[in-house]
């Protein structure tokens, strides 16, 4: 019979257990409303620090909460009639608490209906969940209008850099030098929270967390009947990031019934968070969705797998952090980001939207330190020429290496900015 009693009181346990002074300072905690009558949501990949994110918000702010995590072994198999009984043994272990915060609500059965009837109680709800499909399907649908959405991503670059004390401010030659040191580290590592203090096995701790959202945050919640094939599609996706995808190749290379079928599996990869799809910028709606690129959440898949063959290709590495980056910045509900293809005249990699207004292209590259002739066609003529398609003259080139500034090619402007000052900067 299970305990409710010992399996909260452990949960508790680890929630005082935490030292929110050693936690890092994260922009998103201004994002949540504690006295919104909205339930607040962060959504996000696994081990992204939801939990610690709403933890240190809720502590810091000394309001009454109450804590229970259904991403516990022993909440496993809950049953729907045993979701009151949590909500009353809370009242019995915390007393009169008037914010309620539920780490992985999607685990809970049937918990909509669960978060709904909270909410009419007057309950300030805070939860976190690993799957987009939070928002997209149930919440949508249950919850009209009565939800805050806060999206967190693994550490960025300027937060890594805090965290591991680099001076993300300095102009001074060491100060950039540093910088620099630690974007190539960054580049290679990623930026998992729990990574960061050198005592864990990088290696083994991403393999560990891309085998458990494939398992749990797919498989089961998805209930795919051919494993193997999707770890497969994921495979091929994180092993071409940066990359338009192929569907049709990839049902080929692994005998998959249908394009259908691996399209699904690659919604499964977003909808998790493991990948970000960006649609190309087209005024043509068969286009918008037939042609799509991935782009990881966090460097630190791209290698650390099993079976994996991807290369140390620094360009791709700098270019999946920009992406991420810039879906970290997005601020509206009306904000897009796709890139752009002329058959093979040229390319951009993001055009960055508003209220379906491109407000910018962007290219990137690793070295422009000194550019061939071709490598110059490639980055600054493709920006120009989008700029004519497009009728936005803000043109941005960011580089690893080069010379930073404003160059002029063919009557529009190019502003060449560092990787490591742009990260580190808001837009």
């Amino acid at each position: 019979m299970r305990n409710l009693k010992t399996i909260l009181e452990d949960q508790r346990q680890e929630i005082l257990n935490t030292d929110c002074n050693a936690l890092l300072n994260r922009q998103e905690e201004k994002k949540i409303d504690l006295d919104s009558k909205l339930a607040q949501v962060v959504i996000g990949v696994r081990r992204s620090g939801k939990s610690m994110l709403c933890q240190k918000v809720l502590m810091e702010s000394g309001v009454r909460f109450a804590y229970v995590n259904f991403d516990d072994e022993n909440l496993a198999d809950i049953q729907v009639a045993e979701l009151n009984d949590i909500v009353e043994m809370l009242y019995h272990i915390y007393g009169d608490y008037t914010h309620l915060f539920i780490d992985e609500v999607q685990n809970a059965p049937r918990w909509p209906l669960f978060v709904n009837r909270l909410l009419r109680q007057g309950i300030h709800l805070i939860l976190t969940g690993s799957n987009a499909n939070l928002l997209s399907d149930e919440l949508i649908t249950h919850l009209t209008g009565r939800y805050n959405e806060i999206r967190l991503f693994p550490f960025s670059f300027e937060e890594y850099c805090r965290i591991n004390n680099i001076d993300i401010v300095g102009q001074h030659t060491k100060a950039v030098g540093l910088r620099g040191h630690a974007l190539n580290k960054y580049l290679m590592e990623g930026g998992f929270p729990e990574t960061m203090d050198g005592a864990i096995d990088k290696t083994a701790y991403t393999k560990a967390l891309l085998d458990t959202v494939i398992k749990k945050d797919i498989c089961k919640r998805y209930k795919v009947r051919y494993p193997a094939s999707l770890r497969q599609v994921a495979d091929t996706v994180i092993d071409n990031f940066c990359q338009e995808i192929n569907f049709e190749n990839i049902r080929e290379t692994y005998a998959i019934r249908s394009v259908q079928t691996v399209k699904n599996y690659v919604s499964y990869l977003n909808t998790a968070y493991l990948a970000r799809i960006l649609h190309k910028y087209s005024f043509k709606s068969v286009e918008r969705q037939s042609n799509l690129k991935s782009y990881i959440i966090d460097n630190a898949f791209l290698s650390n797998r099993d079976n994996s063959l991807q290369t140390d290709n620094l360009g791709w590495r700098l270019e999946n952090i920009i992406a991420i980056e810039l879906l970290r910045r997005q601020k509206y509900a009306d904000e897009q980001l796709y890139f752009l293809r002329e058959s093979n005249r040229f390319a951009v990699d993001f055009v960055r939207t508003q209220a379906s207004k491109v407000q910018e292209l962007i290219q990137v590259t690793y070295d422009f330190s000194n550019p061939s002739t071709k490598l110059f066609n490639r980055e600054v003529g493709g920006l120009i020429k989008a700029s004519n398609k497009t009728h936005c003259d803000n043109l941005t080139l960011i580089v690893m290496y080069g010379e930073t500034g404003i160059i002029e090619h063919e009557g529009k402007k190019v502003h060449i900015v560092s990787a490591a000052e742009w990260l580190v900067s808001a837009l």
